[in-house]
């Protein structure tokens, strides 16, 4: 695509003719490409003029694709500058900004900022402005309007300049935006996040030129003139829209350069063989004509041998009516046959289908979502092909989740609902219970804190669970696998815990049926992004009549979190997810593992772990470090205490979730004041020794029970000699 002896690279982009690097390689001078170094081509960057980077240039297009700067302006706390950076783009007279393939975007809660330019000699200018007192309204993945703004220009603008100022120096929204951005960027290359109005990550953008030969005429006039650049084979197209000179284009059956002479230049296509060049029935009987082809016919036919024309058919001069009988009937045994077999396989597909909604209950489901009198929005049945397509047919690039169970899609439904979807890896018969039972609780259901069922589908040999999709993960990763922490705060964590007991006492008292969850544990309980708690996974869940306090059930649930009580008895009462609960709160307390074989044996488990610190007046020693230089004090005190009683062996000796989701609101507004300026003696720890609870064994061996009040003593005394 570069002239011949010339350099056709500059790092990794191609450099077509007419641009080049060196005189005799390019154009003319307008079309004059550099590298850093001119002594290697093979990695250096180039730049166009103005020392634009440049990331590719297209012949077919007429585009070239540059990194424009981003104009910003920043404040400190106080109001004054810290700096404003005006950014401008000056192109070549070949050049024009895009505005098919550009938007001009500004970024901030307090920002205006004015794009100037020409267009067709004379002066432009246009501005968007963005404000905005808070992040509640800022919409991550668009730029709509609030916190970020975008608008389009005219097409033929260049020499343009972007400049940024702010309202009120950003002194109201300082504390989550400092700073405006503003810049020229092509579409679709941008996605906003309520983190740009931080920061924005990078000082570049990438932008779209359109460019053109002979900038002053047309091609009427250009054809007269010896430097006319339309070369053999191509012919010349006007810059109709900005009415300002004309590029070359191949002819129709022609491809190359059309800016070059001979073998780089625009060449004949041989279409023989090749449908995407011609329109052949046959391609064998395809002939390549210089810029055409033509389509024949087999010996003893005749016709044009196109698809969209005439068809080959039989020269009845040369045939004779029996090979032609036999043609015809093979013809109509061969489509009845295809059409016969179609018609069998999608009865076969429908009757499967059929088959899987009955054999997963689809008629049962039915049947309990009717009788739900009243709901606001009941769960939907989904269709195997509403599914595929919300999942690309289920694509790795969908996956969020992989566990023992099966496997977690993201996937798109019309209106650009985003949702999870959960597809187990095998079922038997006797879990088809478990699936409706989690399809008609969650299905009546509606908390803010619960994980939201959106609906099923059964129509396929594993039933598939759809649900409202929350993007930030469980609670299992945040505890262990964060890597940022400063992300972790105290104020987090309690606020999550307040939301999960809250939930967790809404389906054991304020629920149409009560229902024990079962399965209570940090990885069942998800984050959206402002990390609000939603308690999942209701698979293993149990109704619990009103009359009943509790049911005899076999086992189910995670080791380590699972009540001894039940254990022992199996005897499901609400107070076992009480139990699973407190192992929760001692997993945010220290961020440990539920179960480690690294601690002794007696230890292994993290209920054990956390009792025998708490016992030994140790306490400090286990809980993490970030909550001991962020929390709370009083908080952290109280949390404590109220863990030690969740996880009393006897499940009559624990709080209810109603009591827990109280005491946990009453501990979130205990007045802030920090670990590490909290003054305490160092020698009032030394006086802690009775702090235990229920020795923590599946015998029911004999404990000593600790009261309220003495633990509300003994807590502060062990959390008073913290660092």
């Amino acid at each position: 695509m570069a002239k011949p002896d010339c350099h056709s690279k500059c790092g990794d982009v191609e450099i077509p003719f007419p641009f080049g690097f060196t005189e005799g390689c390019y154009l003319d001078k307008s079309f004059n490409i550099t590298c850093e170094s001119c002594d290697d081509y093979s990695r250096n960057p180039m730049t166009a003029a103005g020392n634009v980077p440049i990331t590719n240039i297209s012949i077919d297009t007429h585009q070239m694709h540059v990194m424009n700067l981003v104009a910003q302006d920043c404040y400190q706390r106080d109001r004054r500058l810290v700096r404003r950076n005006t950014t401008a783009l000056r192109v070549g007279p070949q050049f024009t900004i895009s505005d098919k393939h550009n938007t001009f975007t500004v970024i901030g809660c307090d920002t205006i900022a004015y794009l100037r330019g020409y267009q067709n000699g004379e002066a432009y200018r246009i501005g968007c402005s963005s404000e905005c007192p808070s992040l509640s309204n800022v919409v991550n993945g668009s730029c709509s309007g609030v916190g970020c703004c975008e608008v389009g220009f005219p097409d033929g603008l260049k020499d343009i300049t972007v400049e940024v100022n702010s309202f009120n120096n950003h002194s109201k929204v300082w504390s989550f935006n400092p700073c405006g951005y503003a810049f020229v960027v092509k579409k679709g290359e941008f996605n906003f996040s309520a983190d740009y109005l931080k920061k924005l990550p990078n000082e570049t953008v990438p932008l779209v030129l359109d460019w053109g030969i002979g900038f002053s005429h047309g091609c009427e006039k250009a054809q007269n003139q010896r430097n006319y650049a339309c070369k053999e084979n191509s012919e010349c197209i006007d810059r109709q829209r900005i009415k300002q000179g004309y590029y070359c284009k191949c002819k129709q059956g022609y491809r190359g350069n059309p800016y070059l002479h001979g073998h780089g230049g625009c060449q004949d296509i041989d279409e023989y063989g090749d449908p995407s060049f011609n329109n052949c029935t046959n391609q064998n009987q395809c002939f390549n004509t210089e810029g055409s082809y033509k389509c024949g016919c087999p010996k003893w036919y005749r016709g044009d041998g196109r698809k969209d024309g005439e068809r080959c058919y039989p020269d009845f001069a040369l045939a004779v009516k029996i090979p032609i009988g036999i043609c015809i009937s093979l013809i109509a045994l061969l489509g009845g046959s295809s059409w016969l077999y179609l018609v069998l396989r999608k009865r076969r597909f429908i009757k499967l289908k059929e088959k899987f909604f009955q054999q997963n209950g689809g008629l049962i489901l039915e049947r309990h979502l009717k009788e739900q009198v009243g709901s606001t929005e009941t769960a939907k049945i989904f269709t195997i092909e509403e599914l595929k397509k919300a999942t690309k047919n289920y694509d790795e690039s969908r996956i969020i989740g992989r566990g023992g169970f099966g496997t977690v899609y993201k996937g798109f439904l019309p209106y650009n609902r985003i949702v999870a979807i959960k597809k187990s890896k095998t079922m038997d018969q006797n879990q088809i219970d478990q699936f409706i039972n989690e399809v008609v609780l969650l299905s009546q259901i509606n908390h803010k804190n619960v994980v939201k069922l959106l609906g099923c589908c059964l129509e396929t040999e594993v039933p598939l669970l759809v649900y409202e999709f929350v993007p930030k993960g469980t609670l299992l990763n945040y505890i262990h696998h964060e890597s940022s922490g400063s992300t972790k705060r105290w104020e987090t964590y309690l606020k999550i815990a307040a939301e999960t007991a809250d939930a967790l006492s809404y389906l054991h008292s304020a629920a149409s049926t009560p229902i024990i969850h079962r399965d209570v544990k940090s990885s069942n309980i998800l984050l959206d992004d402002n990390f609000t708690a939603k308690v999942s996974d209701f698979g293993t869940s149990r109704l619990l009549p009103r009359h009943r306090k509790e049911l005899a059930t076999v086992m189910q649930g995670t080791l380590g979190y699972l009540d001894p009580e039940y254990l022992q008895t199996n005897r499901l009462t609400e107070k076992s997810d009480v139990y699973s609960f407190g192992v929760v709160l001692v997993e945010i307390l220290t961020g440990d593992d539920v179960l480690s074989f690294d601690r002794p044996e007696e230890e292994t488990s993290l209920p054990m772990y956390f009792l025998s610190f708490l016992k030994e007046d140790q306490l400090f020693e286990i809980l993490e470090n970030h909550i001991v230089e962020e929390g709370n004090k009083e908080q952290i005190k109280e949390v404590v205490e109220l863990a030690e009683r969740c996880l009393k062996v006897k499940g009559d000796e624990r709080p209810s979730m109603m009591e827990v989701a109280m005491k946990l609101e009453r501990i979130r507004k205990i007045d802030t004041h920090s670990w590490v300026n909290a003054q305490s003696n160092v020698e009032d720890a030394k006086h802690l020794h009775s702090v235990t609870s229920d020795a923590y064994e599946c015998g029911g061996s004999s404990s000593t029970t600790i009261g309220y009040d003495s633990m509300n003593d003994h807590v502060t005394s062990a959390l008073g000699d913290g660092r």
